[in-house]
């Protein structure tokens, strides 16, 4: 006995079909080869076995299973099964039915765009297991995407290298919202050294906010600060103070706030989704790319409107010293 190394899938299938037809002829038919085909594999798989695996009686009567052809036939099947199953993962992989993805977000992209996305993902492919990490850290987000944690991340401050496919989302422009009724829209920056002010704790997206903010003049004096955006506007809604957030980190619909555009505006941040640019993607990904270009598409002109420049031209490039973002 040659041992089975040398065993073919084709053998299997001969051996499977001859089997259960019980006849060369129908087994040929049922294969789409000839009789002497089927005749070959067969053959070729007892030289590999080094034994019968059919009794051959003549004449019309049936071909029957040796002892050895039994055992191998189990084998046999199950190999075949397993081989049809993995065709239909595959196929359901390319598909983009089925895989798993694993996500990186921050506070505002997490209420305001992921919940679109993925929930437009889960009616159309059921089957795709998601996952999410959320930080307010942009650099653990980007390094784990280098290290294979996450297949994509959401950004607020593109990382910088060949490995990296960054995809533009679009603008989220900076805000200030008040107390309902407070102020009348646009409102000009330098009203804001005449209030109290809420921000975050330093961060990439509060550096931006002051940095904007002393080029035109002011100089913010902050009596809170909490990286929950839900937190500041709560307090912006008591009348603590007013607070300069992310489009994106407001919720538009707080009928006890006013969402103002300032006079002139502060350069917006840039959302973008990072891939690794030296890594296969699966269908199921490409998918999420494209479902989250479109979802916003729609919730960032929204954003853009409401803080709307009137054409006026917005600085760009502002140096990333601090890595956190809300």
């Amino acid at each position: 006995m040659s041992g089975l190394r040398d065993l073919e899938f084709r053998h299997l299938q001969a051996l499977v079909a001859v089997a259960e037809e019980r006849s060369f002829g129908r087994a040929a038919t049922r294969l789409g080869f000839t009789q002497s085909a089927v005749s070959q594999q067969i053959a070729a798989l007892e030289r590999v076995v080094g034994e019968p695996v059919f009794d051959r009686p003549g004449g019309p009567r049936p071909v029957e299973l040796t002892p050895i052809g039994a055992a191998l036939l189990d084998h046999g099947r199950a190999i075949l099964e397993r081989v049809q199953s993995a065709e239909s993962d595959l196929q359901r992989l390319r598909d983009g039915d089925s895989g798993r993805i694993v996500l990186g977000t921050f506070q505002s992209v997490s209420v305001r765009l992921l919940p679109a996305i993925i929930g437009q993902l889960r009616r159309e492919r059921p089957d795709v297991e998601i996952r999410l990490v959320e930080s307010d850290n942009q650099d653990a987000l980007h390094q784990s995407l280098l290290d294979g944690e996450l297949d994509a991340t959401f950004t607020a401050f593109a990382p910088v290298g060949d490995r990296f496919d960054v995809l533009p989302m679009g603008d989220d422009p900076y805000v200030l919202i008040t107390p309902s009724g407070a102020e009348r829209s646009p409102v000009p920056v330098g009203r804001l050294n005449e209030v109290p002010l809420l921000g975050q704790h330093l961060c990439s997206c509060q550096l931006l906010v002051d940095r904007g903010l002393l080029a035109c003049g002011v100089a913010p004096e902050y009596v809170f600060r909490s990286n929950d955006n839900g937190t500041v506007q709560a307090m912006v809604r008591v009348g603590m103070g007013y607070a300069v957030l992310p489009g994106l980190a407001v919720d538009h619909g707080d009928p006890e706030i006013d969402v103002c555009e300032l006079d002139p505006p502060l350069p917006p941040r840039r959302i973008s989704l990072v891939l690794r640019a030296d890594r296969t993607r699966s269908a199921a990904l490409d998918r999420f790319v494209e479902l989250a270009e479109a979802v916003c598409a729609l919730q960032m002109p929204e954003s853009v409107e409401r803080v709307s420049t009137g054409g006026r031209p917005v600085e760009r490039g502002v140096e990333r010293t601090v890595e956190r973002v809300g």
